[in-house]
């Protein structure tokens, strides 16, 4: 069964995801990540309020202490040592505002303070979700 994953990163790692085609967390988010399967697919949200792009895990969850996502806000010590690669599904060519989306998503229940459910790495949302997310970041309504 396909899992659907929002992800959450900052600018730099973003660009990792979408030049390496690896999603990397913390040991704190093991569990979440390990429940990720080849065939799952990965919604990027880039802070602040974008989705930048989709990509579809093409492994299975690994572990790797190789520098490659330049985190600033950690002091530069965080590895993101638990990974999934990726292929790419579609990438943005603009931004897809994630506000804009908000009052359509049914995994935020608190419209009027949506920002905290986007407080982690990353989080399963609905297929329904995913396919809205999808059809709007390939240009659709």
């Amino acid at each position: 069964m396909v899992s659907y994953w929002l992800c959450m990163t900052n600018e730099d790692n973003w660009r990792v995801v979408r030049d390496k085609k690896v999603w990397g967390v913390s040991e704190r988010y093991r569990r979440l990540v390990e429940a990720v399967r080849p065939g799952d697919y990965l919604v990027f949200y880039v802070m602040p309020k974008r989705i930048m792009g989709v990509f579809k895990a093409i492994s299975k969850p690994f572990e790797s202490r190789e520098r490659i996502f330049p985190w600033r806000g950690a002091g530069g010590r965080e590895v993101y040592p638990l990974r999934v690669r990726l292929e790419p599904v579609m990438v943005a060519e603009k931004p897809l505002m994630f506000d804009e989306l908000v009052p359509k998503l049914s995994f935020i229940k608190n419209k009027a303070r949506w920002t905290g459910y986007l407080r982690r790495a990353m989080l399963r949302i609905p297929e329904e979700d995913f396919e809205l997310i999808l059809g709007r970041l390939s240009g659709g309504e």
